[in-house]
């Protein structure tokens, strides 16, 4: 193994690492990776800002800026209307919604078509009385399924079809993904909404139960004198209010002693956790009450919820350390919590991935504030735009597609859409590049130079042949089951995208040394890079699931197992079926 091998394989396994652990921002990892390759002299200066200038980024660039156009117009409202009418069974609505998730993001990026689905899908949940947790998670994988189907439903299909073009001449067509994609997606979507009806059945409704439909917060506030909690037992709380006491707080000293014993006093602070309306009726009767915020009432307050992402800054941070919300004049006063344990008081707490937090303070500092932070809010910080009632944005949209579908390429269909919503209107540019993820487009463009390099320094031709030691790849389906498998473990802890750059070349060298086609090696890549249902980290969606479902980190392995081993199986049949 040459220098140039072990250093690119070092450097890639340390980014790897650094993407999973999720404790340094990723667009930071990317680029520091793509000046380290340039510094190894994995590649000359002139090619180290290629990326930023692939077809594949800018076509996810005009993706992203025409899904916020179509975010706004409200096309599935009366379909929810008539849906809800109907009065249809929990697992029709379940899988319903979610094959519209997976039915637009065959055309839009996943995270677009989760968050356009899923205020309809939490609608008809409220109307038809559907437990949140079975509407979210079947909803965001859907989402990542749909992405399977065509050349523009998740940048892997884009990844590994402009590599296929360099190494033949010919890309894959708009559709050609869907022979596997398809039936894959269809069964995922009806695995998913029959397993969730059983994982997260409905609650019994009894007045002293919290549903675990609704998110349930973690807060800290204190007792009026006119509170109906005051001479209340910690242990009579659960029964008598619905909230489950963690410590009572007087004189600033935490209140010892047992639960049954410790009894509610005025002035004393209670650490409480419960459902969000639950303290907001308590609130509305003085029985607990927020302590007055720093800065006093101003007109131009609000308040927002915001989870907690994979790359933002907060991880691992305490409530009290908050210094990008403090210094701003942003209080904290509400945690919906991922944690099994709460100790010590509500500034101790602990930040994780997919925690909510409720933010009160002047707009434009928490719009600021969560930018910094690298959290996403679950509702604008910025002046709502209205809602756009037109089909013209749709059907331009649907022209793109077809375009693209005869043979034009992505990047040059899909400039016309943006070009034309602009002239109509529909599109402000310079606003809506301020509101694009950014951070993984920077990623995706750090990247690609690094994946060239495990091809052009012959790193992909040793790796392919350590694993022909293992696997005899001499066979082709055993050769695409291998890769299939590789992307689908490593899917789970990093971006679909890096996954399809970093085992591109490997599948490509496969294909090579048995002397087949690489078609089917490419589609293997693709399909297991989207396969992403173990972890809630793994890709953005799921991470925006956990925090507005509600669920744990077991749920997702829970929930995910049988349809990860049951889409590898079909995609497994389907590629040698179609491709080989």
């Amino acid at each position: 193994m040459s220098f140039e091998q072990a250093s690119l394989l070092i450097l890639l396994l340390a980014m790897l690492i650094l993407f999973s652990l999720d404790r340094i921002r990723i667009e930071v990892v990317s680029i520091a990776g793509l000046l380290g390759g340039y510094a190894l002299g994995l590649y000359p200066a002139e090619q180290i800002f290629t990326g930023f200038a692939s077809p594949v980024v800018i076509t996810v660039v005009e993706i992203l800026l025409i899904v916020q156009v179509l975010a706004r117009a409200r096309l599935f409202d009366s379909l929810a209307a008539r849906f809800a009418a109907a009065r249809p069974s929990g697992f029709k609505v379940i899988s319903g919604t979610s094959a519209v998730a997976g039915f637009m993001s065959i055309f839009m990026n996943n995270i677009g078509a989760f968050a356009i689905t899923l205020p309809v899908a939490l609608r008809l949940g409220t109307v038809l009385a559907i437990p949140r947790r079975q509407l979210v998670m079947p909803v965001s994988f859907a989402a990542l399924l749909g992405g399977l189907v065509s050349l523009i439903g998740t940048p892997a299909n884009l990844l590994v079809s402009d590599a296929l073009a360099k190494a033949t001449g010919t890309g894959f067509h708009f559709f050609d993904f869907a022979y596997v994609g398809l039936p894959v997606a269809i069964a995922g979507i009806l695995l998913i909404a029959f397993r969730v009806q059983h994982l997260f059945p409905e609650p019994d409704e009894t007045p002293a139960t919290i549903s675990p439909a609704a998110r349930r917060i973690v807060v800290e506030r204190r007792i009026p004198d006119v509170s109906p909690l005051i001479g209340v037992r910690l242990t009579d709380c659960p029964a008598r209010f619905a909230i489950k006491p963690y410590a009572l707080i007087r004189d600033d000293n935490f209140a010892f002693g047992p639960l049954d014993q410790l009894v509610i006093e005025p002035g004393d602070v209670l650490l409480a956790e419960g459902a969000d309306a639950t303290f907001a009726d308590l609130a509305a009767t003085r029985a607990l009450m927020a302590d007055a915020h720093a800065l006093g009432l101003q007109p131009d307050f609000t308040r927002i919820e915001a989870v907690v992402m994979p790359e933002s800054t907060l991880v691992g941070s305490r409530v009290r350390s908050l210094e990008v919300f403090h210094s701003r004049g942003v209080a904290v006063t509400a945690l919906s919590m991922r944690a099994p344990r709460i100790e010590g008081r509500f500034l101790d707490l602990q930040l994780s991935i997919g925690d909510i937090l409720t933010l009160e303070g002047p707009r434009i500092a928490i719009g600021e504030a969560l930018e910094e932070s690298e959290c996403l809010p679950l509702a604008s910080t910025a002046q709502s735009e209205p809602a756009l009632l037109s089909w013209r944005p749709f059907a331009l949209f649907a022209c793109g597609v077809a375009a693209s579908a005869a043979g034009l390429r992505p990047d040059v269909a899909f400039a016309g859409v943006v070009l034309v919503l602009a002239l109509l209107n529909h599109l402000n540019i310079r606003q809506a590049m301020t509101d694009l993820n950014w951070p993984i487009i920077i990623m995706l463009a750090a990247m690609i130079p690094i994946g060239q390099a495990v091809a052009s320094t012959g790193a992909a031709e040793t790796i392919a042949g350590w694993l022909s030691l293992i696997v005899p790849i001499t066979h082709p389906l055993i050769g695409i089951a291998l890769i299939l498998f590789l992307a689908m473990a490593l899917t789970p802890f990093v971006n679909n995208a890096t996954v399809a750059i970093v085992l591109t070349p490997i599948a490509l060298e496969f294909a090579r040394a048995g002397r087949h086609a690489p078609d089917a090696y490419l589609i293997a890549v693709a399909a297991g890079a989207s396969l992403d249902f173990l972890t809630p980290f793994g890709h953005h969606n799921n991470t925006l699931a956990m925090g507005i479902g509600g669920y744990r980190f077991s749920d997702f392995l829970r929930a995910g197992w049988p349809l990860a081993v049951a889409s590898y199986g079909l995609a497994l049949l389907l590629t040698g079926l179609f491709w080989l």
